[in-house]
């Protein structure tokens, strides 16, 4: 963790941050999010996410001070929501400060830990490889319930043989890609 961070971290009075991991505790959600890429390496864009949506904008506000980073916007029902999903605001905020005020439940420990796994994985590039997707895959499995998700394991693993050439390849590249 970088110096900045840790500073940062300290200057946080104790009781903002163990009322903010309360918080997140009960409203908070750590996901995995993967979007299909026709024009990249791999076949999918592998994203990390925190967010939180409340009705009080006061609260998520605070939240974004503290963390010190993410985006605050309202949808058309009213509802407001915070969210973090640049992955260095993820590796360098999110992560200490959770680190440091940590959960109380069960459920968001084991998901907050998975998450980190998984952050760690993207971090050494693991995600890029068909085996690493496969991981995440299993780790993602049962954080939040199973969630709702867009695309099913079976649907993500199946666009590795379909594997698509980048666009920006010309076809002599290509040519000598499938040569290799």
């Amino acid at each position: 963790m970088d110096e900045a961070i840790a500073h940062n971290l300290s200057d946080v009075p104790s009781r903002i941050g163990w009322y903010i991991a309360g918080f997140v505790d009960g409203e908070g959600s750590f996901n995995v999010s993967f979007r299909p890429r026709n024009d990249y390496r791999n076949p999918w864009k592998v994203s990390l996410c925190f967010n939180v949506s409340q009705k009080d904008k006061v609260i998520l506000a605070l939240l974004k001070r503290y963390i010190g980073c993410g985006t605050l916007r309202s949808r058309p029902d009213g509802v407001w929501y915070y969210e973090v999903n640049n992955f260095n605001a993820i590796w360098s905020n999110v992560i200490p400060f959770f680190m440091r005020f940590d959960f109380l439940s069960a459920k968001k420990k084991r998901d907050f830990a998975k998450f980190v796994l998984m952050a760690k994985m993207i971090k050494e590039n693991e995600h890029l490889t068909q085996d690493g997707i496969k991981k995440i895959l299993l780790i993602r499995a049962d954080m939040n319930d199973g969630g709702k998700r867009r695309y099913q394991d079976k649907e993500i693993l199946s666009r590795f043989s379909q594997q698509l050439i980048p666009r920006d390849y010309t076809s002599e590249i290509a040519d000598e890609a499938i040569k290799i």
